[in-house]
C-alpha cells in the first residue's frame, strides 16, 4: 500500500511555484490586459497555501506591476485611448479605495464564491459575444 500522506512543498519549491504562476499572470496580462488575478489567486491558494485573505491582497499586489507594465507596452504600441479609458481609471481607483477598506469586513468564503461567480459570469459573457 502506498503512502498517501502528502509532504509541504521546500521553500525553493515554493519560490518556483510564485515564478510560475507570475509567468501565468504577466501572460494573462499582456494577453487580455488584465487577468492576471485569474492564475495568482488559484496558484497562491493552492500550490503555496496562502491563506484566503492573503491570497486576494497578495494577488492585487502582484497584478498592479504587471498592469502597468502592460500599460506600459500598449502604450508604447499606440493601443491605448486615454480619452475613453479615464473614466474607468478614476472609477476604478475609486472603486479599489472603497474595496481594500471594506475587504477586512467581508468573509473570506464570501470573496471566494463573489469571485468564482466573477469569473464564471466572464466566460460566459466571452463565449456568448
Amino acid at each position: 500500500m502506498k503512502n498517501t500522506k502528502k509532504t509541504e512543498p521546500t521553500a525553493k519549491q515554493v519560490k518556483i511555484r510564485y515564478a510560475v504562476a507570475g509567468v501565468l499572470a504577466g501572460a494573462a496580462n499582456g494577453f487580455f490586459g488584465s487577468g492576471g488575478g485569474m492564475f495568482i489567486i488559484p496558484l497562491f491558494a493552492g500550490w503555496a497555501k496562502l491563506d484566503e485573505k492573503k491570497t486576494f491582497a497578495s494577488s492585487v499586489a502582484v497584478v498592479l506591476p504587471l498592469c502597468a507594465a502592460s500599460a506600459l507596452i500598449y502604450t508604447l504600441r499606440g493601443g491605448i485611448d486615454f480619452g475613453q479609458a479615464l473614466p474607468y481609471l478614476i472609477g476604478g481607483a475609486a472603486g479599489g479605495i472603497v474595496g481594500g477598506k471594506v475587504f477586512k469586513k467581508i468573509p473570506a468564503k464570501l470573496l471566494k464564491k463573489a469571485f468564482a461567480l466573477l469569473l464564471i459570469y466572464g466566460g460566459i459573457r466571452s463565449l456568448l459575444k
